[in-house]
């Protein structure tokens, strides 16, 4: 194919061209401008006065808050998390999906450069070339051709625009996405961990409760040998001990299930994956990292970013639905070359060309852009509500989780001393009851008080150490609004967390 000389376009072509420059430099983008939508502020947290702030040494790192506690094997299973977890590797394949579909979007707006070559060879019979014999003469036709086409719409209205600004939004909230999903991972897996360990604590409290049960039937067997006690005494202390060994191994159905939840968080199978017992540390959890400004809650939290740039999204597709009211502007053009044979098909005199502009409208369409106008900002109302209600979900997850460990702590205490005074009372019941001051069902009243307590206070430990992962992940844990990628690293990043 050969360069058309300037010389062989007409002048009307090159004033269009000419037209259209001045247009596509003066052109505007249908529909709103995005405004963040306004929400509901707080001015500070309810359950952030006298809150017990961490030292700097006590906070984790950011992306790494699960370090805050120190565990070993939990560092190890959380950073299994990005390599193994399924519902990660899907969400970061949602965000590939998002960033292919900008680059789709912005594709628009270049033009659309084609390549043909075709070769035919027809027959056609006539009548009116019939021989005199009464036979047909048939005409055999052969046709070449190569050609180079081109065809480009122009951006006058910012449709193009639009929908290049409506996925770059979409893939900044489908980051967002990952980064809840990997958020959300993380903290099952640590609320898992610590409510297993807080299992084994359980498991160890049964085997030191059965042990002193134990003492006490022996204790009962030899108080009724001597005939101090009676019969059932010895009864009684055997249903203690007994139950209390059932009860024991209730837990090991508890403690496989969390075990086995811990498997599919880290993305192995249940049946070879194991986590060796080991109780939870009587030290409280450390502090969790100052809950800052609610203002400053809505950089920190990834589903409220996501839910933001949704709303982004819904804009600007108010725009491109706009777009559809107004006509549109292409420009086209094909050149090549077409004979009845290959020997001089590219030869001047098989030369062809073309070039003009197009111009398009709907004149009557039955209401249908209405239609879509009306649905798409019903759409940007919706993600708007969406959007508020992620802030005010957010806020009210904040103030549970503050007002959870501060009555807790105060819980915590009054608890050790409810079980520094039932350890006493099963002392002195059962110094009585070898005494034979008071009958065997004080004994039994006094273990069972003890033990009680002694179980709400592993659980109380328990559940501080969950509401603390709780709260971090509320806080965001660690993320920020800036780990969202920009318009421009949408087309060039990876999984925006690993770059």
């Amino acid at each position: 194919m050969s360069t058309i000389p300037n010389s062989t376009v007409d002048r009307p072509v090159a004033a269009f061209l000419s037209v259209v420059v001045c247009v596509l430099l003066n052109a505007c983008a249908v529909g709103p401008d995005y405004v963040k939508p306004v929400t509901a502020m707080p001015v500070a947290y309810k359950e952030n006065r006298d809150w017990k702030v961490a030292q700097p040494a006590d906070a984790a790192d950011r992306g790494k808050w699960w370090e805050v506690f120190g565990d070993v094997r939990l560092n190890a299973l959380v950073d299994q998390v990005d390599i193994s977890n399924q519902t990660v590797k899907a969400a970061a394949a949602q965000y590939e999906q998002a960033r292919a579909l900008v680059e789709s979007a912005r594709a628009a707006f270049f033009p659309t450069i084609g390549l043909n070559a075709a070769a035919t060879r027809g027959q056609a019979g006539s009548g009116a070339l019939a021989s005199s014999s009464g036979g047909t003469s048939n005409t055999f036709t052969n046709s070449r051709s190569v050609s180079l086409s081109a065809s480009w719409e122009a951006d006058i209205w910012g449709k193009v625009r639009r929908a290049a600004e409506a996925q770059t939004s979409s893939a900044q909230a489908s980051a967002a996405d990952l980064a809840a999903a990997r958020l959300s991972a993380q903290g099952q897996l640590a609320q898992s961990y610590f409510t297993l360990r807080q299992v084994d604590a359980q498991r160890q409290l049964y085997a030191d409760t059965i042990l002193a049960y134990q003492k006490s039937l022996q204790l009962t067997k030899n108080q009724y040998a001597g005939g101090v006690a009676a019969r059932a005494d010895v009864v009684a202390a055997e249903t203690q001990l007994k139950t209390a060994q059932a009860q024991a191994i209730n837990l090991g159905v508890q403690r496989a299930q969390l075990e086995h939840a811990i498997a599919l968080l880290v993305g192995q199978p249940a049946s070879t994956f194991s986590i060796p017992s080991a109780p939870l540390s009587d030290v409280p959890p450390p502090p969790v990292p100052e809950a800052g400004l609610p203002s400053q809650l809505l950089e920190r939290r990834p589903d409220v970013a996501a839910a933001e740039r949704q709303v982004a999204t819904a804009n600007a597709q108010i725009g491109v639905a706009r777009a559809a009211y107004f006509p549109a502007l292409s420009l086209s053009g094909s050149a090549g070359y077409q004979g009845s044979t290959f020997a001089n098909l590219l030869s001047l005199p098989n030369r062809f060309w073309s070039i003009g502009p197009q111009l398009a409208a709907t004149l009557f369409d039955g209401g249908a852009r209405d239609a879509q106008t009306r649905q798409a900002r019903a759409a940007y109302d919706q993600n708007v509500a969406l959007y508020r209600q992620t802030v005010l979900t957010s806020f009210q997850e904040v103030e549970d989780y503050l007002a959870a460990l501060r009555i807790m702590e105060q819980q915590a205490v009054m608890q050790d001393e409810a079980l520094q005074a039932a350890q006493e009372s099963v002392r002195l019941t059962i110094n009585q009851y070898k005494a034979g001051v008071v009958s065997y069902i004080n004994v039994i009243t006094a273990q069972a008080t003890e033990f009680s307590t002694a179980r709400d206070s592993v659980s109380l430990l328990g559940n501080r150490y969950v509401a603390s992962v709780q709260l971090i992940q509320a806080l965001g844990g660690g993320w920020h609004a800036t780990s969202l990628p920009t318009a421009e690293a949408v087309k060039t990043e990876g999984d925006p967390a690993h770059e």
